[in-house]
């Protein structure tokens, strides 16, 4: 994603930062360092100050977002300068558990972001955020953030908080951004025609066998993308008809194509001379 700031965090790194921190997902393992002791059959979590100060946490709501999870739910106990995990039972494998489970719990940020970076515009100088992972919906929903231009790549987010009309909008700014980086230069129109058809039920499909080529009535055409046995075993099965009505059959069997000059067909009779028997 590309998320840019608006207020004071698009022009101060220090607010920027913090709201990276608000939209990267953080676990235990980021803000911690933790360790198994087999002997008493516990997991000491030795906090590292400069991690929680970043990130604008404390040792409390760290142990009230391990509580929340439901392997560790009534074994954790804060002490003076550190958090403890007793194990319930006397199993070197559920202590195991225990330590994997703690390790990536979830103690803030946005789920499907698992790295925010800032970055600064060359051009006006204002901070933007840019991210690995995406959750579109979520985002719009943090303050300082510019929801009017912040960008992802996933179309699937898009067509659901933005509708498809936008979704359909950046299947063509994508593929005119991927194709242009390769140096190819394609007409914009042919862009369109595949994004159109890829969201024109309302619902944004795939070209593959599991969207568009995969729902074609003709057995031949979708046998001719992928998976060919398949596809010819099935239809054998179901006793389905192919009538070669498209393109890619009729090539299959040899035959002109039912479009432009192949859907006419033309006699011509030339003109009689004179003296010609009839």
């Amino acid at each position: 994603m590309n998320i840019p700031l608006i207020g004071d965090a698009a022009e101060d790194e220090g607010v920027a930062r913090r709201i990276a921190f608000e939209i990267e997902t953080t676990v235990l393992d980021n803000v911690a360092s933790l360790k198994a002791d087999s002997t008493n059959m516990v997991i000491e979590v030795q906090l590292i100050n400069s991690a929680l100060s970043a990130r604008g946490l404390t040792k409390e709501e760290i142990a009230d977002k391990l509580n929340k999870v439901r392997l560790l739910r009534g074994l954790v106990e804060v002490r003076d300068f550190d958090i403890l995990i007793r194990c319930d039972e006397p199993s070197f494998k559920k202590l195991q558990m225990i330590y994997e489970a703690a390790k990536a719990a979830k103690i803030k940020g946005i789920d499907g972001i698992t790295r925010a970076v800032l970055a600064r515009d060359e051009k006006t100088g204002r901070w933007y955020i840019v991210t690995e992972g995406s959750n579109l919906k979520e985002v719009l929903k943090v303050p300082s953030v510019d929801a009017e231009r912040t960008m992802t790549n996933s179309i699937l987010e898009i067509g659901e908080v933005l509708g498809i009309e936008a979704a359909r909008n950046s299947i063509i700014k994508e593929a005119k951004g991927t194709l242009g980086e390769a140096g190819l230069n394609v007409d914009t129109r042919h862009i369109m025609l595949v994004s159109d058809l890829m969201t024109n039920d309302g619902a944004v499909k795939a070209i593959g066998r599991h969207g568009i080529s995969g729902r074609k009535s003709s057995v031949l055409a979708r046998a001719a993308f992928e998976i060919t046995a398949p596809h010819l075993l099935r239809a054998a099965m179901n006793g389905e008809v192919d009538n070669l009505e498209g393109v890619a059959e009729n090539i299959i069997v040899g035959q002109p194509v039912t479009l432009g000059t192949g859907a006419v067909n033309l006699v011509y009779s030339p003109k009689k001379k004179k003296g010609d028997k009839k």
